[in-house]
């Protein structure tokens, strides 16, 4: 292993699940998936600095060295070689870490990751593309089968609180002592506020780290929402672009809602469902939207009891929720300063750490008369836990009590601003600590069902 000594400004959850793949016995090329600007070249680029003796890069966006890297044949020698004098690299099987950033810019790019997989399997290759890009390109020449994935998403919680050199607060909130943690509560609350305003975006994080300046995260997180009207204008069918740019700037107003359920009266006067599929459609691949679909029961697999007609719309970050939405960076960072508005970052708080889990389904759920919501229904695992989302310290959960009442082999759980509790039908976890508790839910129920099985497989 070529470990990299020094201390990184930022650290990656991911970087773990990175390094599990370079020792994979049947190791595939690994294409990494995520929305543009959450840090998918840094990550594979800090992960070859770590693991690899050295590491070849090529950008094949406009690049006319690599225009027809592809487009002859596969040989692997030839494409190896070139690869080696393009980035003035030796490529070494298991010292070397080859990058093709943008690979979906060039022709048959992305079909010769099979070729790398069957006929060149000694080698690391590794894929950063936009989500967008690699959704569009899979058709025939889509590799599948032949590649491993991964997502990466803005940063979470915890990774914030890292970059901010917060390592302690980050492992007693990972160590769920809840003593410990109601001690630090008021300091708690002020890095939540943060990561509200701030969010995951790692430029916007490391702008706010090095700076302390809201207005100058505020000008970056600008930057990133016109970065992303750029790739509806390069990518998306003309008719399409102007249907994408009213949902997307829909979205603060539809969580601004009580209910938050998507309404498409709210995009504008009449508008109707089969004139916006494909924009959200196109939203959803892109990787700026997360699409939380209404469930009619709470019973396993979620996905059967879907209904397709009712959804919500959740962004890819907070930060940049605050940003669409023009909400002023001290309504955010100031206690009790922001009056109205505040459930709407909650709830997308609370949907942004949940999808960064491993093996989730996240739906919610209402009554067909509308008189009782449940903010989320999560899948995890084997486990369906309803969830109810308060901003502030309000502990009257009465939807989810009538709702657990109703269905008494489930066991509620709230999130708010309130310290750890049991309760007989709920349990309290405070906001900030929303991650951490889910994943050592996960991580336990998966030991039970590992006991489980033991002798009967």
């Amino acid at each position: 292993m070529y470990l990299c000594e020094k201390k990184q400004t930022m650290e990656r959850q991911m970087m773990a699940a990175l390094a599990a793949w370079k020792d994979k016995k049947d190791r595939k090329p690994l294409i990494l998936l995520g929305a543009r600007q959450v840090g998918k070249t840094w990550i594979l680029k800090e992960f070859g600095k770590r693991y690899f003796k050295n590491v070849a890069y090529v950008n094949c966006d406009n690049n006319p060295q690599v225009e027809d890297l592809f487009s002859t044949d596969y040989n692997m020698e030839r494409i190896i070689m070139t690869i080696s004098a393009i980035t003035h690299q030796s490529i070494v099987p298991g010292e070397t870490l080859i990058i093709l950033d943008e690979i979906q810019e060039t022709r048959k790019g992305l079909a010769s990751l099979k070729y790398f997989c069957e006929n060149a399997p000694e080698y690391h290759v590794t894929v950063a593309g936009s989500l967008l890009g690699i959704q569009l390109h899979q058709g025939e020449s889509y590799p599948a089968g032949k590649v491993d994935t991964m997502t990466l998403y803005p940063m979470d919680f915890s990774e914030f609180l890292r970059a901010k050199g917060e390592d302690k607060m980050t492992e007693i909130l990972h160590s769920l002592d809840w003593n410990v943690i109601s001690g630090l509560k008021s300091r708690f609350t002020q890095l939540l506020r943060e990561y509200y305003f701030v969010g995951g975006m790692p430029e916007a994080v490391l702008k706010f780290v090095d700076t302390k300046d809201p207005n100058a995260v505020r000008q970056i997180q600008t930057e990133i929402l016109q970065a992303y009207r750029k790739d509806v204008s390069k990518h998306a069918p003309v008719e399409e672009a102007v249907r994408i740019n009213q949902v997307w700037h829909s979205i603060p107003s539809q969580l601004a809602k009580e209910n938050k359920k998507f309404i498409y009266g709210v995009i504008k006067k009449g508008a109707r469902a089969k004139e916006y599929e494909i924009a959200i459609q196109w939203l959803i691949d892109a990787g700026l939207v997360y699409k939380i679909p209404r469930i009619s029961a709470p019973t396993l697999p979620l996905k059967d009891y879907e209904d397709v007609s009712s959804f919500k719309l959740f962004m890819l970050d907070c930060g940049l929720l605050g940003a669409l939405s023009n909400t002023p960076p001290v309504s955010l960072l100031l206690p009790n300063s922001m009056k109205e508005g505040k459930d709407s970052f909650t709830e997308n708080f609370i949907c942004t750490q949940m999808e960064t889990l491993d093996d989730t389904t996240i739906t919610y759920y209402s009554r067909e008369d509308s008189q009782l919501e449940i903010d989320f229904v999560l899948q995890l695992s084997d486990m369906i836990i309803p969830i109810e989302v308060k901003a502030e310290e309000n502990l009257k959960a009465k939807s989810l009590a009538a709702f657990v009442r109703v269905h008494p082999d489930l066991h509620g759980l709230r999130f708010s601003m309130s310290d750890y509790r049991e309760q007989d039908i709920l349990t309290n976890v405070p906001l900030y600590a929303a991650a951490p508790y889910l994943k050592s839910q996960r991580e336990r129920r998966q030991k039970e069902i590992d006991k489980l099985l033991e002798g009967l497989i």
